[in-house]
């Protein structure tokens, strides 16, 4: 019988921290089989780091699943950093992390930033990709970002009031530019504050049915200061994408075989875009999931992401 749900808990065989220049370090593990076929999980935010949960899409028999933290995020160091934190400087990243751990190879997952990040190094690095796993697409396009700092208020109105009212009176017309000039600040009672709100606004956006723990996990400081002060620094630099965007590069993957999924009701990345980037990937296959929304850790979302793997297991 088909799997359709998570894999048992397992502790990686290998960890270390890679240095990547003389201000980041990169910490990555290795989990499952030595032997088996190399995947290579990308987390969300940007800046959200990666957990534990994330090895368990993968069955450890057949796969040499591969986590990394990024540039500021997680157990990466320094964590938040600004500097050199570049869509091209985490597409590098990547590189410098597969001739490290000597991989030919490897199939993509990722969701929502995760999954931008897979484009951006497979339109990089082709020859380099066999497959992709993707889920709550988010291209970067402006009209994303306008939607998350302004529309998710169409659907969660009481939050985005709360998100909006973190800031002075004055400053609510540029909601981006007033986070970002306390999240940029170095007094941690400036920044941690706003690191909560914006960090607490898109948990509680993030899921179909509300979920205190998804909300509680976004609120934990190290987790809120790296999503929220590097997200909104990507968000001001139009994500350090070219400017024809994901789309416009997609020639150059058309002949890598993808899954995506999205909820129906994916209120930070709205299922329109997983619809536009599947109409231009002939090679793709989109699982739409009726009764969910963002997180990939809902009930459909994760059956659906761990069949999507599965039919990748044995592929050539």
């Amino acid at each position: 019988m088909p799997r359709t749900d998570l894999f048992p808990d397992i502790e990686p065989y290998e960890t270390g921290h890679l240095p990547l220049s003389k201000r980041h370090v990169m910490y990555w593990e290795q989990s499952g089989n030595p032997n088996g076929r190399p995947v290579l999980f990308l987390h969300g935010g940007p800046g959200a780091g990666a957990g534990a949960v994330h090895r368990r899409f993968f069955d450890p028999r057949i796969w040499r699943i591969v986590i990394f933290d990024q540039r500021g995020s997680g157990r990466s160091r320094p964590l938040g950093s600004l500097a050199e934190n570049t869509t091209p400087d985490l597409i590098d990243d990547i590189e410098v992390l597969r001739r490290h751990l000597g991989v030919a190879q490897w199939m993509l997952f990722g969701g929502s930033w995760g999954s931008t990040l897979a484009l951006a190094y497979a339109q990089a690095h082709p020859e380099r990709v066999t497959a992709c796993v993707l889920r709550g697409i988010f291209l970067g396009r402006p009209r994303e970002v306008d939607w998350f700092l302004h529309g998710m208020a169409t659907v969660f109105p009481e939050a985005h009031a709360e998100f909006r009212a973190f800031l002075p009176e004055p400053e609510r017309h540029d909601i981006l530019g007033g986070y970002l000039r306390r999240l940029k600040d170095g007094d941690p009672a400036v920044h941690l504050p706003a690191a909560r709100a914006w960090s607490v606004y898109e948990g509680t956006c993030s899921t179909l049915l509300p979920s205190r723990e998804t909300v509680q996990a976004f609120a934990q400081d190290r987790t809120a200061l790296g999503l929220a002060r590097i997200e909104a620094h990507y968000f001001e630099h139009n994500l350090f994408l070219p400017p024809e965007g994901l789309l416009g590069g997609m020639h150059r993957i058309a002949h890598i075989p993808a899954e995506i999924v999205q909820g129906r009701y994916d209120m930070v990345c709205p299922a329109q875009t997983a619809f536009d980037l599947a109409a231009v990937w002939d090679k793709a296959r989109l699982t739409m999931v009726p009764d969910a929304g963002h997180s990939a850790l809902e009930p459909g979302i994760r059956r659906a992401l761990v069949e999507a793997v599965e039919r990748f297991r044995f592929a050539r």
